[in-house]
């Protein structure tokens, strides 16, 4: 058995009866932070020797443990991974491999940094981005209830999944569902870039444009994705308050990066992240929590997360948070976050999300690391972009290079510095 607990209400369920992504109690407008997690994480979990990330962390994954519980031998999740990853070669032209971290020192030397500069490079993995990682998770945790016969898998493929995305989360999303043979909904705003949608097309998903409405708060294509959730879609998207499990997926990233903190002999002094709706930065947060916790790290990095002045409800939520307990605001979410007023606007375009979705994770993440936010103006992001692309091979996108420009802002966070590069340039 594997159970799932809301961090704001306590409400728990058991995976393989339920499907555990969003909150029971979620919608009952007692302004509660309902997310659910994993109970209780591995003990001492081993780590293999494969190169897929999904097979490599198993021990570390919760659908393997339901896969365990419920009879499933461990070749049966060798299986379902194998399986995904061949079709996702197939189409993608790539399955999930461990990606490269590297000292980028002629970026560092660029930029007026004495010390290291580690770059993880995420732009050749599935789709292009990181977001994939999320999406894997959850698909393999699908699959597991399908395999297994359990009861939250009953009618699950009479119902299509959805996802809301301005770009690398719908492809990622269209990528995975494509591989295991899945409907897709795909929400979109109108500015969401041609070959975006053209690629989606490709992949078969059925795209929705969703334009702002008059008087309505917060991002329409989220909104819309609520509706189809509501009417019976899976939510398979990357907001944690939708499927915690989206979050859980995305750990391996985080698992990999402790991997190699442990190859160079010392985590770096700080980790900046660009954070939209949260789902990178939760991730990281609780990967490298939960890899400190089993001996992988000897201290955590300070996690700084970052946002552009276009559009940054979570530096608004840490400004409020000050002085206060991070379980109270669990249970007055409307105290902390709400939709950015105004019309988002950024160069770095992934990274608008109206609300940062998954803010008391990574709140929680900031606290326990010693770490903080910082907000970088559109010069910032813009010089990040020109930098990454002139001073390395990585062909990452104003978004994909977004935590750089937080370094750029905050030069003196450390010695050893450390960011993510994810979402190549379309």
């Amino acid at each position: 058995m594997v159970r799932f607990r809301c961090h704001g209400c306590g409400a728990e369920v058991d995976a393989g009866v339920r499907l555990a992504f969003r909150c029971p109690n979620a919608g009952a407008g007692d302004d509660v932070d309902h997310v659910l997690t994993v109970a209780t994480e591995a003990v001492a979990p081993p780590i293999g020797s494969e190169t897929d990330p999904f097979l490599r962390y198993r021990a570390w994954l919760s659908p393997y443990r339901l896969a365990r519980s419920s009879g499933l031998p461990d070749a049966a999740w060798g299986d379902l991974v194998g399986s995904l990853d061949q079709a996702l070669i197939a189409i993608d032209g790539s399955g999930f491999r461990v990606t490269p971290m590297a000292d980028r020192r002629p970026l560092a030397e660029a930029l007026g940094l004495s010390g290291a500069l580690l770059v993880k490079d995420e732009t050749h993995n599935v789709s292009g981005s990181h977001k994939a990682r999320h999406l894997m998770g959850v698909m393999l945790y699908l699959r597991v209830l399908e395999a297994a016969g359990l009861p939250a898998g009953d009618n699950l493929r009479s119902r299509r999944l959805a996802i809301a995305s301005c770009g690398n989360a719908a492809l990622a999303a269209a990528v995975v569902a494509r591989a295991a043979d899945w409907p897709l909904d795909v929400f979109i705003p109108p500015d969401a870039d041609a070959s975006v949608k053209a690629r989606l097309s490709e992949l078969g998903a059925e795209i929705a444009i969703c334009d702002r409405r008059p008087g309505e708060a917060g991002d329409p294509c989220y909104l819309r994705f609520r509706e189809a959730v509501a009417a019976g879609a899976i939510p398979f998207g990357v907001q944690g308050t939708d499927n915690g499990l989206a979050i859980e997926g995305g750990r391996t990233l985080a698992f990999e990066m402790a991997e190699d903190f442990r190859r160079i002999g010392a985590a770096p002094d700080a980790l900046f992240v660009q954070v939209g709706g949260g789902a990178l930065a939760s991730a990281l947060a609780q990967g490298l929590a939960i890899a400190r916790a089993n001996g992988l790290l000897p201290a955590l990095p300070r996690l700084i997360a970052v946002q552009t002045a276009g559009c940054a409800p979570l530096a608004r939520a840490w400004q409020r948070l000050d002085g206060l307990d991070l379980e109270t605001a669990a249970r007055t979410r409307s105290a902390f976050m709400w939709p950015w007023e105004t019309t988002p606007a950024s160069l770095a375009h992934g990274i608008l999300d109206d609300e940062t979705y998954d803010w008391w994770a990574i709140a929680e993440g900031l606290r326990a690391s010693g770490g903080g936010m910082v907000v970088v103006d559109e010069a910032q992001v813009a010089a990040a972009h020109r930098a990454g692309r002139a001073h390395t091979d990585i062909p990452a996108s104003a978004t994909g290079t977004a935590g750089l420009a937080g370094v750029i802002a905050r030069p003196d966070a450390g010695k050893e510095i450390a960011v993510i590069f994810s979402g190549v340039e379309r």
